[in-house]
């Protein structure tokens, strides 16, 4: 049998002439349909548009607001407590309460009980008045300091914190938007970046309601975290198509898709385990990292299909 030896240099060309070949291939669905896939995203933001006002409609505003938005009390007993039983007593005699546990990270002992009731005001007698239901059910008195700790907000002061925080979101998206248009200086870019952001805070609020997630002064702050978040891939994406000359249009793309997918998954593997640690003694913690990894995932939808599909087209239409 002959052996037929093929040159090192040869063997590399016929591979390279292969990949080209097969290369335009894969590319082919994409560059064909990328137009079309603007549709998805498209009839997600109109779907979130027509949820958030027939939910303002119904309820008066944008979300559920929990007791450090609204105004209410929060009493902390630590004592070991079955907490379906304690919400059934406690059914009907509190308006909106909120029952949840605080667990021990290692051992997964009960260590407290956290009750949040709804009130308008934090006057002495109103909250003697949730105190004497509490004893009632448990059968002991209820010391602030010793067994129990309580705490009142009222309902100017969670409405005053509610505005404030909104007027931060706000603020923070504007002087997000002047920094974007400053660095690309063209409309169209500046434009997908700005519409990416919001379509992923707006899906994310969108999504929260339908879990019906109470949100609290935490829960905003985790939203203004989320705009950060939300436009670091799209300038990553923007500036490789943009200000970069090598290679065709979708090895850019692709080259960008590689980096910014890694940034992304790093923060969801880490944010993600952290929910799974905090879950159990922190309710603050906890809905801060729920809300991020949801608007993490909405930040890949939309940092990969919309962004990516208009300033791919505002390229190819450019040149």
């Amino acid at each position: 049998m002959t052996r037929v030896r093929i040159p090192i240099r040869a063997s590399f060309k016929m591979e390279e002439q292969q990949n080209q070949g097969e290369e335009p291939q894969k590319r082919k669905w994409y560059n064909r349909h990328y137009k079309l896939l603007l549709l998805l995203p498209l009839a997600i933001l109109i779907f979130s548009f027509i949820y958030m006002v027939a939910f303002y409609q119904q309820h008066g505003d944008f979300i559920h607001k929990d007791i450090s938005l609204t105004g209410g009390t929060t009493i902390t007993i630590s004592e070991k407590i079955n907490i379906e039983e304690l919400k059934q007593a406690l059914s009907g005699k509190l308006d909106d309460i909120n029952v949840r546990e605080v667990y021990d990270l290692i051992t997964r002992e009960q260590k407290a009980v956290i009750i949040e009731t709804k009130n308008e005001g934090c006057n002495e007698s109103q909250i003697n008045q949730i105190k004497n239901v509490l004893e009632g059910y448990l059968g002991y008195q209820l010391i602030d300091g010793e067994n129990s700790s309580f705490e009142c907000t009222g309902s100017t002061l969670g409405a005053s914190f509610y505005k404030q925080l909104l007027i931060a979101i706000l603020i923070a998206f504007v002087f997000m938007a002047a920094v974007v248009f400053i660095i690309f200086r063209t409309f169209v870019p500046s434009a997908a970046v700005i519409l990416s952001a919001f379509a992923d805070i707006l899906m994310t609020l969108v999504f929260v309601n339908i879990l019906g997630l109470k949100m609290s002064t935490a829960g905003i702050v985790a939203f203004l975290m989320l705009i950060g978040y939300s436009v670091d891939t799209d300038i990553l994406l923007n500036n490789r198509l943009l200000k970069r000359t090598e290679g065709s249009i979708n090895e850019r793309i692709y080259g960008a898709f590689k980096t910014g997918i890694t940034m992304t998954l790093t923060s969801l593997v880490a944010i993600g385990v952290a929910l799974l640690v905090v879950r159990s003694f922190s309710a603050v913690l906890t809905q801060i990292f729920t809300i991020l990894v949801i608007g993490l995932g909405f930040d890949i939808f939309n940092t990969w299909i919309t962004n990516a599909s208009i300033i791919k087209w505002y390229v190819e239409k450019r040149k």
